[in-house]
Parts: C-alpha cells; sequence; structure tokens
C-alpha cells in the first residue's frame, strides 16, 4: 500500500475528518531555486528576469486601456450594462483537458464522445488569455490570479502586489506604491455584493486574488509566515487580511476548506483536525464579532439549510485543508460545486446592487498535479455543472458570465485514436517504435513512466482506464507541471462580445469593470 494511503486510512480509523487532497505546489520549484539547491532569497527569483518597465502597475493599465480601446472600435451589439458578474474559474484547465472533458461527458452518456459539448462551450463568444507572469514563462496561481482578478502582472508566487515586490520580500509588499486592488473591492465600492467560492481553501493562491496582498503566496496562517522567516506580526498573513482588512472582511459569501488556517494549534476545528494558527488567534471568533448576523457553515446539511435572507454574510468551511476530490467525497458531508455556487447566488442576488462573485473549480489543477487525469476531468465536469447552473439561474440581461484558466497543465492528446476510443484508456491504433500501444492521454511530467528494467515503455491495457489512474508521463519528476500556452476565455452576458480575440490575462478584469461600470477606469456606462 502507498505510504501516504497508508497514513490516511490509519488517521481515519482514529476519527479525524479527512481530506485526501495533500497542498502540491513546490516553492522551491516555482521560483527556480531546486536547479541552485539555494533556500529563500528576498532577491528576484534566480535566473528569472523581470523587465523594469512591467514593475509600475501602469504598464498593464495601459495595456489594458489599448486592449479595451481595440475592441470598442468594432460594432458593437449592445450598450447594455452587466448588474452582477460571474467569474468562474478553471485552475489548471488547459484546452486539452477541456477537449478530453468534453469527450468522457459524452462517453459517460454512452456516446462516442468527440461530438460533446460542455456548457461554456456553448457560450456566444470566446477568446484567449496570455498567462505568462513578469518573470515567469510558466505562471503559477498566484501571479495570474493577480493578474485576472487585479489587472496587473507580476511575479511568479505574490499575489495582490505589482512586479517591485521580489519573493518573500515583506518590506517591499508593504509598501503603499506596490498594493494592488481587486475587482471585488471595486465592486464593493460601487455598493455591490461580493463573494469568494473555491474547492481549494479561502487562502489558496486562485480566491485570495480577490483580497490578499503578499510577496509568498504561502503566507497563509501566521505559523507559515514565520516557517518561510519573516515575522508574522509584521507581515499579516492572508487568513487575517481576509478577515479583518478591506475587501475580505466585506465579502458576504466565503466558500471553501482551509479551516485549520483560522484557529490556534490548541483547539480542534469542526474536522476534528487542530488548528494551524501559533499566535493564539481565533479569527473565526474574531469574524462571528464582526458580523453579528454572520453565519457559519462547516458541512452541506448545514450549507444547504441556511436562510440567507437572514444571514448578513456566510462563511462556510468544509474541510480543515484543500476540500477532496468530487469523486473521493464524502456527498452527504461535503457540498459540491454546483450546490456552493447556487447558495452564493442565492445570497448575492440579494443586494439590489448587484454582485460579483469569483467561482473556483481549484482541484482540477490538483488532479493535474498529481497526473491523474480521470480525477481532473471529473473535476472539469463538476465545474462545467455549476457553469450551467448558474447561467440558469441568472437573467442573461443583467448577468455577465465569464469563464477561463488561470494557466494549462502539460497534457496532450495525440496519437490518431480512432473515434470513440476510451479517453482515458489506451490508443488501440498506433504503437511506439517497439510495437507497445501506448495511452490517449500523457503528462510530459510525472510520478510514472511505466518503464521496465531496461528502460523500456510496458503495456498499458491492464494498468490505466481506471479513474484514478496515474497517466504515464516521460520526464520523471514527482508531480505535473503548469504549462505556459494561452487558455481560453468564454463570455455570455452583457458585454459578453468583449470577450474575443487574443488578450492579456491582465485585461479581464478591466474588461469585466467595463461591462458592470465599476472602478475607476473606462466603463460602459460611461461612453
Amino acid at each position: 500500500m502507498h505510504v501516504l494511503l497508508q497514513i490516511l486510512v490509519l488517521l481515519a480509523l482514529s476519527g479525524f475528518a479527512l481530506s485526501r487532497v495533500q497542498e502540491v505546489h513546490n516553492v522551491l520549484e516555482l521560483i527556480g531555486q531546486t536547479a541552485n539547491k539555494a533556500r529563500f532569497s528576498t532577491d528576484v527569483a534566480i535566473g528569472k528576469y523581470t523587465p523594469p518597465e512591467e514593475m509600475d502597475p501602469q504598464f498593464w493599465y495601459n495595456i489594458a486601456d489599448e486592449e479595451i480601446a481595440k475592441r470598442l472600435l468594432q460594432p458593437q451589439p449592445n450598450s447594455k450594462k452587466a448588474k452582477n458578474v460571474i467569474m468562474f474559474l478553471g485552475d489548471g484547465m488547459p484546452i486539452a483537458s477541456i477537449t478530453a472533458a468534453r469527450i468522457l461527458k459524452g462517453q459517460r452518456q454512452n456516446k462516442t464522445g468527440e461530438e460533446s459539448s460542455l456548457s461554456f462551450e456553448k457560450f456566444p463568444y470566446s477568446g484567449l488569455s496570455r498567462t505568462y507572469c513578469s518573470n515567469s514563462q510558466v505562471p503559477d496561481s498566484a501571479c495570474t490570479a493577480t493578474a485576472y482578478l487585479c489587472g496587473v502582472k507580476t511575479n511568479i508566487i505574490s499575489i495582490g502586489v505589482s512586479a517591485a515586490v521580489n519573493f518573500n520580500n515583506c518590506t517591499a509588499s508593504q509598501d503603499p506604491a506596490n498594493r494592488l486592488t481587486s475587482i471585488a473591492e471595486w465592486s464593493q465600492n460601487a455598493g455591490k455584493s461580493t463573494g469568494i467560492v473555491t474547492t481549494t481553501t479561502l487562502t489558496h493562491a486562485s480566491p485570495s486574488g480577490a483580497y490578499a496582498k503578499t510577496a509568498n503566496r504561502m503566507w497563509e496562517c501566521d505559523t507559515d509566515v514565520t516557517s518561510y522567516g519573516v515575522d508574522a506580526s509584521t507581515c499579516v498573513d492572508m487568513a487575517t487580511q481576509l478577515v479583518t482588512q478591506t475587501p475580505g472582511k466585506n465579502f458576504e459569501v466565503m466558500f471553501g476548506g482551509g479551516m485549520g488556517k483560522f484557529l490556534p494549534k490548541t483547539i480542534k476545528d469542526s474536522h476534528g483536525n487542530a488548528g494551524e494558527r501559533s499566535d493564539g488567534v481565533n479569527l473565526l471568533s474574531r469574524w462571528q464579532r464582526l458580523h453579528d448576523k454572520g453565519v457559519m457553515v462547516t458541512n452541506r446539511k448545514q450549507l444547504l439549510n441556511v436562510n440567507v435572507s437572514s444571514a448578513s454574510s456566510i462563511i462556510g468551511l468544509f474541510q480543515s485543508g484543500l476540500m477532496n476530490l468530487h469523486m473521493d467525497a464524502d456527498a452527504t458531508y461535503e457540498p459540491t460545486l454546483s450546490e456552493l455556487t447556487e447558495v452564493a447566488i442565492k445570497k448575492l442576488s440579494h443586494n439590489n446592487n448587484g454582485y460579483f462573485v469569483f467561482i473556483e473549480g481549484g482541484l482540477i489543477d490538483i488532479a493535474n498535479h498529481y497526473t491523474q487525469a480521470g480525477y481532473a476531468l471529473d473535476e472539469l465536469l463538476e465545474f462545467e455543472k455549476a457553469i450551467q447552473l448558474a447561467r440558469d439561474m441568472t437573467d442573461i440581461e443583467d448577468t455577465l458570465i465569464v469563464v477561463t484558466a488561470d494557466h494549462g497543465h502539460a497534457v496532450s492528446i495525440a496519437g490518431y485514436p480512432g473515434r470513440g476510443t476510451p479517453i482515458l484508456g489506451v490508443n488501440q491504433h498506433d504503437t511506439d517504435i517497439n510495437g507497445v500501444k501506448y495511452s490517449v492521454l500523457n503528462y510530459a511530467a510525472g510520478p510514472n513512466q511505466y518503464l521496465d528494467e531496461t528502460g523500456q515503455r510496458i503495456p498499458l491495457d491492464d494498468i490505466i482506464g481506471a479513474d484514478d489512474a496515474i497517466t504515464p508521463s516521460y520526464i520523471a519528476k514527482e508531480q505535473g507541471v503548469h504549462s505556459g500556452e494561452d487558455v481560453g476565455i468564454w463570455a455570455s452576458g452583457p458585454q459578453s462580445h468583449l470577450f474575443t480575440g487574443t488578450m492579456q490575462q491582465s485585461t479581464i478584469p478591466h474588461l469585466m469593470a467595463y461591462a458592470s461600470c465599476v472602478g475607476s477606469r473606462k466603463k460602459v456606462c460611461g461612453s
């Protein structure tokens, strides 16, 4: 039995509520220091260059203005304003995974699969987003979150600060000149309700782009800050920022995992695990004091029974750490992404001024890191169900829905398999030079190359095909890696026609702000 599995079984027998999903992001790998064997530094990531002009946020604001202006020169189908904006983010969702997921969807319906479509693929407008960050050709979820939520590209690992801030540099991250605001804050300033929803943790990189300002995405609680050699009393961790600072403290919906980041080590959370904080602070008690009519929920039953009309705000923490992959989750205990989406929209819809909500299918990325394509595609299918639900619940005349990814993963579909070939299986229509058939899906890097003692590939017919199988890769690494190609954007609703062509990822929030008339830049209602 795999060592990790043995540990999980022993803990489960001890009565703990567990998530199988573990954090996969390696800071040293992301900043390029694994090859140099260096520890941590306040210098820019070793060997990763940041163009000086890109350190100024105005550089990216100017590009956004240009890209919006170019789109406005085209015939405009309408001048409608988006009262509401829903941004769906498929973390680590490359075009290849979307294609594979659509095929799997069809094959689960006993079709060949290739002819199927995902819900968001039926949206009327689509485009491409350029995902590189200021000092990295291939990005992580931190610099990308800063781009698609704050409208500025930054260095890898950083969230909510400009590229003038180097990795782990607390002092630079505190400089007001380097701190950014997000579309969530712009929306709050316009009187709208706001929220974040994720299947990862509330302090994970993607949702944190809506509220956090940090030089290290791993500073999720004070213990994490200290572990990187930084004074936690000076550099505020992300969980504390979410509960006590603008715009996080004003969110009316916060759904995800990561309960441990909000609680001290001296007490157990609702899932039976000890908190992670070393400062003794119970941030959930502090949140409750700040929100007299706020409601906290920690399981599916509580979520579905919450009274969204009487609750001033709702925080849902459904695991100590990351939420479980959909196929592994206890369906009676953990809510699905669709259920989280439904409650979020019902709550936020009470504001007559409208709302902005960020909704992330965050475990697509985690499963792709595991190189378990079956899990990744199932997470993507759960993601598309939530999008369909959101479109069905809202009025296309006043609600803009934007779907995109932060980055891709190095997965491919190749080798001329015939129509209807099981997408998780072996290509029966081709072989390698040694006459061995190979899988339809392959990762560039990952833990299993399926080689014999002589280094030759082994037959896979009896090995892959199951949902939890490890998909083959050709570069031996502990986990899969991100990819740097453009990712898709799909849009439906007011001003969705602007989300076409190829654009910088950092232009996305400016387009959403234009459509919903928030922020300080150009707006459709002021045109």
